[in-house]
């Protein structure tokens, strides 16, 4: 398996999948998400899921972003069975998001018709622009700029119109931006137990680990015992959170 561009998206197929995965990532890393979440949705892949990464570049208007990713999946899918390399029978599609991908597929699944098997939402964030985007509050108070819609209307959007019933909200017990806690309970009035809050061990960049590459050499020495035990420990909260996801998917086993 490799990656591929696929009508603005970069695609990564097993041989037969199961279901597919609509990725969206954070703000400042989701313009090559093929790159900063390699490790992650390779995983995903190799465990059966078509993941389907759509780019975006981070504008004011969330809203025309969350419009604009969800037209370049819908194509992308639609062109992948029209080439053969998903199939036309119907597969699950379930979104994934990290951070302002989170607030995405938020938006995506309360203002247009959708057909969602489940989101899970990993370290959501839904701050104003003041605090989001670097040097912002320098602007002179006529020129002062939010996002669309802000973070209250957001909120407001989310808790009326909302329609993805079944969830997974992912916390890191040491992400200080997390907001998971505010929308927990915003869905949960809506959805009642299905919707799960998961709080797991790392950081708000827990999901862009990478796999660091190390070849042992012919004979074990005391250098690779240290470089695998290192990978090891680099990795524990990354597999972790792969483990739960993958648990979540597939909660039948």
């Amino acid at each position: 398996m490799e990656w591929r561009e696929v009508s603005g998206n970069w695609v990564y197929l097993p041989p037969r999948p199961k279901g597919i995965i609509h990725f969206l990532g954070g703000a400042f890393v989701a313009t090559a998400p093929q790159v900063t979440y390699r490790w992650l949705l390779e995983q995903l892949g190799r465990n059966g899921y078509a993941t389907i990464a759509t780019p975006f570049i981070n504008t004011l208007d969330h809203t025309e972003i969350a419009r604009n990713v969800v037209e370049r999946f819908e194509w992308g899918v639609e062109q992948l069975q029209m080439s053969g390399k998903l199939p036309k029978r119907y597969l699950p599609i379930y979104g994934i998001g990290h951070s302002m991908g989170s607030k995405l597929h938020l938006l995506a699944g309360s203002l247009f018709d959708l057909d969602r098997a489940g989101n899970i939402l990993i370290s959501f964030n839904n701050y104003p622009a003041s605090r989001s985007i670097p040097l912002v509050e320098q602007f002179p108070s006529a020129f002062a700029v939010e996002f669309t819609p802000s973070p209250e209307e957001t909120n407001a959007i989310v808790f009326k119109r909302y329609t993805v019933r079944r969830n997974l909200i992912v916390k890191f017990n040491n992400d200080e931006i997390d907001q998971s806690l505010d929308l927990t309970p915003l869905l949960k009035k809506r959805f009642g137990n299905l919707v799960t809050l998961l709080q797991l061990p790392g950081n708000h960049l827990t999901p862009l680990s990478q796999e660091i590459p190390w070849k042992a050499g012919s004979e074990f020495s005391p250098l690779d015992a240290i470089a695998q035990w290192f990978k090891q420990e680099m990795y524990r909260e990354p597999q972790q959170l792969h483990r739960e996801i993958y648990r979540w998917l597939n909660p039948l086993g």
